[in-house]
């Protein structure tokens, strides 16, 4: 596998996108091998001075970023349902950007249709994971939040 994302690591994180995109009805993403070489060289950065911190802007383009570090090889799954985790603080009745519920709203942004994935492994055996989705989400600009960030579908009763 090497130190970047493998491809079945890759493919796990895509399809636990998935399931919680499904939920919040937005459509499925697409893994783009571009956005996740550009991933895996921006993880492989961050595993080398193991410092967690977002991308400049600029060296993304328009696309939105999620990282996430730990101090064991994080697998795919867990990573992903940490950032699912912050939809326990957004406010569907208040939709809008918080720092509290940014990788939850760029996970389920609707209008996002492409995503990519790095991850590397620091010396001390810390790993970097790194998501670029396009086009970006958590657009601040009035009606964004409220048309892309939508309420989990909860089952019809049955009668």
């Amino acid at each position: 596998m090497g130190k970047s994302a493998s491809k079945q690591f890759a493919e796990e994180v895509l399809r636990t996108h998935n399931e919680y995109r499904k939920k919040h009805q937005a459509p499925p993403l697409k893994l783009s091998s571009k956005l996740s070489r550009e991933a895996s060289r921006y993880a492989e950065s961050l595993a080398s001075t193991r410092i967690l911190k977002h991308s400049v802007e600029s060296s993304r383009g328009s696309c939105g970023e999620n990282l996430a570090w730990a101090s064991y090889d994080q697998p795919g799954k867990d990573v992903v349902d940490r950032w699912y985790d912050e939809v326990k603080q957004y406010n569907f009745n208040r939709p809008g950007f918080s720092s509290g519920t940014g990788h939850f709203t760029a996970m389920v942004w609707k209008s996002s249709n492409k995503l990519g994935i790095g991850k590397a492994i620091a010396s001390d055996g810390s790993s970097f994971v790194v998501a670029r989705y396009f086009p970006a989400g958590n657009i601040t600009n009035q009606g964004h939040f409220e048309n892309n960030v939508l309420p989990a579908k909860t089952a019809a009763p049955t009668s």
